[in-house]
């Protein structure tokens, strides 16, 4: 987690850890973190940003709808956009406007014009057409879920944020010296975690 009220330099710190097999996917850990923090910390957090590869659509429909967490990631390869996406950052009407977000009410995403200098005015269609225009989460849970990716938010967060978690790990794995250790023992490596945790715990306490 992200403690953004130290301004001195990004400062991360262990919310879960799971020592698992090597086979297991990350994404299948998410769901279980989210319950822990519900469980233990009566929280969850709004917004959890991850990879790309580990995270399927039904899991994140799954977290949306079982506790109201956008999970944002990038598009995976062979992806298809949906409207009314024409890349993964950008939405437009099907006469080429840009729309932006409006927000979220009734379980619909509401997108529409946002700019003085719009091109409805100009536009054939004008007559017709509602000015704002709504989508279901689950008709893409990548593009739209909860928190669709042509937001500011999700964009500082895939483009910005996304980039200090291998930083964060570099420091347990190099400084911790874990990266030079093969631990063969669930248990023993599950020790070395909870270790791990506590000296990240403790260095930011230090530094707060």
């Amino acid at each position: 987690m992200w403690l953004r009220h130290y301004s001195s330099a990004v400062l991360l710190v262990p919310l879960v850890s799971w020592a698992t097999p090597a086979h297991v996917p990350e994404g299948y850990l998410l769901k279980a973190s989210i319950r822990q923090c519900q469980q233990r910390l009566n929280w969850r957090p709004d917004i959890v940003g991850g990879d790309l590869g580990y995270i399927h659509q039904q899991t994140k429909q799954e977290i949306r709808q079982g506790w109201q967490v956008a999970v944002v990631t990038k598009m995976k390869k062979g992806m298809h956009l949906v409207e009314p996406f024409d890349a993964w950052d950008q939405a437009s009407c099907e006469q080429g406007q840009p729309l932006h977000w409006l927000g979220y009410a009734d379980e619909l995403h509401w997108f529409g014009v946002t700019t003085a200098d719009s091109l409805c005015h100009r536009c054939w269609a004008a007559s017709r057409c509602p000015k704002e225009f709504s989508y279901r989460p689950d008709q893409h849970e990548t593009l739209l879920g909860l928190l669709p990716l042509n937001t500011l938010a999700a964009k500082r967060l895939l483009q910005q944020a996304r980039s200090w978690i291998e930083p964060a790990q570099a420091y347990e794995k190099n400084g911790l010296g874990l990266g030079d250790l093969f631990l063969n023992s669930l248990r023993l490596t599950w020790t070395m975690c909870l270790m791990a945790d506590a000296v990240g715990l403790l260095r930011a306490l230090a530094l707060l």
